[in-house]
């Protein structure tokens, strides 16, 4: 699995990621003013969580250790570590338990960097972007892709999710954000019925608001099911979607689709 494992997520991404990019052109939700000027940086720190997380996993195989999601759930599984690996249960219902407590940890791990002070300083990187596009779902500073990585693969062990749930999670999370960060205009009923049970743009783009009270709301990625549960579900922004602000309060007038400002965002005070 592991041989094929880059290539199925590489093509995945690229199809997805283009999907939307030609669905938000041709069905914009609002006007974008910065538009593709953000993309060089947006995009550029792709390469570089790549590169880190590259290096990651270069450590980890030199301590003869597993690296990557998909390397410790099999090692897990060989060693039967791991609640689901205890319990004698059909595959298929084994994946899909995997992949349902698994949003439920990204979930969490959401609302946990935007509650620590020193989590959320990585964090709002991804926040900063003023506008919201099918880009803004890959910004994420370096650090927090790392830390990111190591929650994933310890809470995989935990759970000792099998390795196709990990693949299947991992692709099916980084098309649902694509898809829930395009600014793509669904129409309003097929928009309604979505939301009953997935996160869709109209429901991600509150949480991206310059309000406080909306920015610290909408926190899934996939099921909005957590959202409704824990009681962070937000249906629509005070000023409507054309009109509400996105990006970081204060930070309007920060150079923020530059990418050295990107990577320097966690140390600068304000």
């Amino acid at each position: 699995m592991l041989e094929y494992e880059s290539i199925f997520r590489l093509a995945s991404f690229v199809l997805i990621f283009v999907l939307m990019a030609i669905l938000q052109r041709w069905r914009p939700r609002r006007e974008m003013l910065l538009g593709l000027h953000r993309w060089p940086a947006n995009l550029g720190v792709v390469l570089l969580d790549t590169l880190a997380v590259r290096l990651l996993f270069a450590v980890l195989q030199y301590l003869a250790l597993p690296a990557g999601a998909i390397a410790v759930a099999l090692w897990a599984q060989s060693y039967h570590i791991g609640i689901l690996n205890m319990l004698m249960l059909p595959a298929v219902v084994h994946v899909l338990i995997a992949i349902i407590l698994l949003d439920l940890a990204i979930y969490l791990q959401h609302r946990v960097f935007h509650a620590l002070p020193v989590l959320w300083r990585l964090h709002r990187v991804h926040h900063s972007d003023l506008e919201f596009d099918v880009t803004t779902a890959v910004r994420f500073h370096p650090l927090e892709i790392l830390l990111s990585m190591l929650i994933k693969m310890a809470v995989v062990v935990l759970l000792g999710a099998p390795a196709v749930a990990v693949l299947l999670f991992e692709v099916i999370l980084n098309g649902m954000a694509m898809f829930n960060h395009a600014n793509f205009r669904l129409p309003i009923k097929l928009d309604g019925w979505l939301r009953r049970l997935l996160v869709t743009p109209d429901v991600h783009r509150i949480h991206h608001s310059t309000l406080n009270h909306e920015l610290n709301s909408n926190f899934g990625f996939n099921l909005i099911v957590w959202d409704r549960l824990f009681g962070t579900c937000r249906a629509n922004p005070e000023l409507g979607h054309t009109s509400m602000s996105i990006g970081l309060e204060g930070w309007q007038q920060s150079p923020t689709h530059h990418l050295g400002w990107m990577l320097r965002l966690p140390w600068l005070k304000k």
